[in-house]
């Protein structure tokens, strides 16, 4: 599973599933905190469409952190302050990085989250569309 899905899961998903993987990382292996949690700003880059040219929008609220296993490097950023999750992230991010045997399992944990947050996303999306006006049906 590439870098970007799998970040996108943990992060959209339950907040116990991250901290299930990186739980079983830190009982195992000795986890060395380069960089704790903490917050900062990030500049929002956007393309222009009509001119194509990129510009900076504004600054989005993250919060980072980066640790090493065995001599790999994790990096974990979030928006907003989430300093459990960035830790979380960066744990998960060095295990991968360093090809640790506990990863392999973690494809199908991983999967089912996916399932689970398309499943939410349907509920809500389902939700809405019941207080969706149709104007066509309206007599005037």
């Amino acid at each position: 599973m590439i870098r970007k899905k799998r970040t996108e899961i943990l992060i959209k998903g339950a907040a116990e599933v991250s901290l299930k993987l990186a739980q079983e990382i830190l009982a195992i292996y000795d986890v060395k905190t380069i960089e704790a949690s903490n917050n900062s700003l990030v500049m929002v880059k956007v393309r222009e469409s009509a001119q194509r040219s990129l510009f900076y929008l504004g600054e989005v609220f993250i919060t980072e952190c980066k640790v090493m296993i065995n001599g790999f490097l994790g990096i974990g950023m979030v928006k907003g302050h989430e300093p459990t999750l960035a830790y979380n992230l960066a744990i998960i991010d060095a295990a991968y990085n360093a090809n640790l045997p506990e990863t392999i399992e973690w494809k199908n944990i991983l999967l089912l989250e996916e399932v689970h947050i398309k499943q939410e996303c349907e509920a809500l999306k389902s939700r809405v569309l019941k207080t969706k006006v149709n104007f066509a049906t309206m007599d005037a």
